[in-house]
């Protein structure tokens, strides 16, 4: 089973930053568009940024400015810097593959951002 292990969640105060990282087999992060994706409590798992194979990156309008996503194709880890945290940020963040071929999807077990005072 292909595991894509994240860390660096937590409990930050409102403007405050983390930095996301998650780490995928060779096999699969080499052949895939990188992606983070949040849910909250009683919401459906939507985007939060997503950098292909060749770096090229895509956002959702409510992190831009604010997040980066970036990926190391040696390292086969990419990572989310975090910054300008709000309340509404708050949600379980999960790491994906897409696999360029089949559109496969492969998931992590996520990690719990809380930013509150």
């Amino acid at each position: 089973q292909v595991q894509l292990v994240e860390s660096g969640g937590g409990l930050v105060q409102p403007g405050g930053s983390l930095r996301l990282s998650c780490a995928a087999p060779g096999r699969i992060f080499s052949r895939s568009v990188m992606g983070w994706y949040c849910q909250a409590p009683g919401k459906q798992r939507e985007l939060v940024a997503t950098i292909s194979t060749g770096g090229s990156t895509n956002y959702a309008d409510s992190v831009k400015d604010r997040f980066t996503i970036s990926r190391d194709n040696a390292k086969n880890t990419v990572w989310l810097q975090m910054n300008s945290l709000k309340p509404e940020d708050t949600a379980r963040y999960y790491c994906n593959a897409r696999t360029l071929l089949t559109a496969r999807d492969y998931w992590g077990q996520g990690t719990q951002v809380t930013v509150s005072s």
